[in-house]
């Protein structure tokens, strides 16, 4: 199977979760603000609503391809943290953050593949086919 397509379908797959979780926290805004707030959080609302935005704007990027490097590194930061903060009292819900936070981190080193919008992935992919076989780039 051509590797772009099973890129694609990975940036697809991995970005469903956040797409999902952040349309119901916007969705449910207070009732989700309620358990944040239930947690000790600080302003449990504009909290909600922040962290469904992040996700619809993280999954969202997967999906297109944009700046894979850093969303996958941010939204893998963000599986950690909310798995040690909400899900360490659920062994199998922080192995799937854990897991989660894995695959990201591996999207975040390699490219999101030819079927992405094209940004600064092409350029790097032009640069190193310019430069002599022992350069490296260091991004």
């Amino acid at each position: 199977m051509n590797n772009n397509l099973l890129l694609l379908a990975g940036r697809i797959l991995l970005s469903v979760l956040f797409l999902v979780s952040g349309a119901g926290k916007i969705g449910t805004g207070p009732t989700f603000a309620g358990m944040l707030g239930h947690m000790g959080l600080p302003a449990p609302l504009l909290l909600a609503y922040l962290m469904g935005l992040f996700e619809i704007v993280g999954g969202t990027a997967l999906v297109i391809g944009v700046q894979t490097r850093i969303v996958g590194v941010l939204l893998a930061a963000w599986c950690v943290l909310t798995g040690v903060v909400v899900h360490i009292g659920a062994p199998i819900d922080l192995m799937k953050n854990v897991a989660l936070a894995g695959g990201l981190l591996v999207l975040a080193a390699t490219t999101p593949g030819s079927l992405a919008l094209p940004t600064t992935w092409s350029r790097r992919d032009r640069l190193a086919a310019m430069a002599p076989s022992n350069a490296t780039f260091n991004d």
